[in-house]
């Protein structure tokens, strides 16, 4: 469970990175540079959600949980053990 697990986290993370720098940042225009219009506003008019952001939105969502997946799994108290039966108390001879 927790190999297959790591394994989902680990494409889940080289994907989310890769997106993440496909995608153009905010401003980066020549315009912005030259000090553009639309680039002064602080909240400007947002156009359509694009599929790289939908794709960022849910990869971050799967990389979260995945990691929430990971705490809860190592957070649980181990039952097995390799020994089996509790070591014998030798009595001290004085």
């Amino acid at each position: 469970m927790s190999g297959v697990l790591i394994a989902i986290h680990i494409f889940v993370c080289i994907l989310l990175i890769a997106v993440v720098l496909i995608q153009t940042g905010k401003g980066a225009e020549i315009g912005a540079v030259f000090g553009g219009g639309a680039s002064t506003t602080l909240f400007g008019p947002a156009g359509p959600t694009g599929l790289l952001t939908k794709a960022t939105v849910v990869l971050a969502t799967i990389f979260m949980l995945t990691s929430l997946l990971f705490t809860t799994i190592s957070s649980k108290p181990r039952t097995s053990t390799i020994m089996e039966k509790p070591p014998v108390e030798v009595p001290i001879e004085k």
